[in-house]
């Protein structure tokens, strides 16, 4: 009966309306929870192809992304290291059902799972993240390591992604939903994180250590969400303390949040208004 409620009440939520500028979802009246999820189930949609990809060497069935199109760069990753594949395997399960949930809860007004880029923008974000072209082009399906890079990028994005929808959300059972797949992401980030600082100092082939690798992640993802917080503060290592970091939090051990179109602004590797990057021809649903 409550799953039955429920789907009614995303059925009462789920208006009609014209398509939403992310960056003008806070003023955007008409944007609904249910349109929330479905930017929700987007990035479900590209985590849940990495890791499946990277398990599996296959992409999502078409039930779970609703037709939608096969991923870009589709790949099994090389693990030699039975932890990390565990946890892959973990991850990449949690996200197969965090796509099956958003799309059993939205029923007809889950969107369709876009075109994913997996392969190519992987190496685009590393050469900018490094700022230069590296040789041989950055793929987390090279080794255990390089995976966990990879991860890394869509664990915090996830993340903050979600902390950052908590106060646009509306419905308390909702927000209860949500609160429970940001906490699954939480877990997922610790562990990727530990796993990094674990292997900071390892040089890498392209001539840096890990830690290198991390931070620099991090300071790309505050220089396009466009954000004046030091985002470098959610790499692994504070140069300015010299301490590791386990999580990404500001002066009240609170995670950061995101709004949608900075979310955007990372996953589109530019700009929420030019699609790209992980997402070739952008998100699916109202708000993109």
């Amino acid at each position: 009966m409550q799953a039955v409620c429920f789907l009614a009440l995303l059925g009462l939520l789920a208006l009609s309306a014209p398509a939403a500028d992310a960056r003008q979802l806070k003023q955007d009246t008409t944007i609904t929870d249910a349109d929330i999820l479905n930017f929700a189930l987007n990035l479900e949609c590209l985590e849940a192809q990495f890791y499946h990809c990277a398990v599996y060497g296959t992409p999502l069935s078409e039930e779970l992304t609703a037709g939608g199109p096969a991923p870009i760069g589709c790949q099994q990753a090389n693990f030699t290291n039975d932890d990390v594949l565990n946890l892959a395997t973990n991850v990449a399960q949690d996200e197969m059902k965090h796509v099956a949930f958003l799309r059993n809860a939205l029923g007809n007004y889950s969107v369709q799972c876009p075109l994913v880029d997996i392969g190519p923008a992987f190496a685009a974000a590393a050469n900018a993240a490094l700022g230069m072209d590296l040789s041989p082009p950055f793929s987390p399906y090279t080794n255990d390591l390089f995976f966990l890079h990879g991860a890394f990028i869509f664990e915090d994005v996830g993340v903050t992604a979600y902390k950052g929808a908590a106060p646009l959300l509306t419905n308390p059972t909702i927000l209860s939903a949500a609160a429970g797949i940001l906490a699954v992401e939480a877990y997922h980030a610790g562990y990727i994180r530990t796993s990094l600082i674990q292997n900071g100092d390892v040089v890498t082939p392209y001539g840096v250590n890990v830690t290198t690798i991390v931070n620099s992640i991090a300071a790309i993802r505050d220089m396009l969400d466009g954000t004046e917080t030091d985002d470098e503060v959610g790499g692994i290592y504070d140069v300015t303390t010299g301490e590791f970091l386990l999580a990404p939090v500001d002066m009240n051990a609170i995670v950061f949040s995101r709004t949608p179109a900075q979310v955007l602004d990372i996953v589109y590797l530019g700009s929420s208004s030019k699609p790209g990057g992980f997402y070739p021809n952008g998100i699916n649903g109202k708000i993109h």
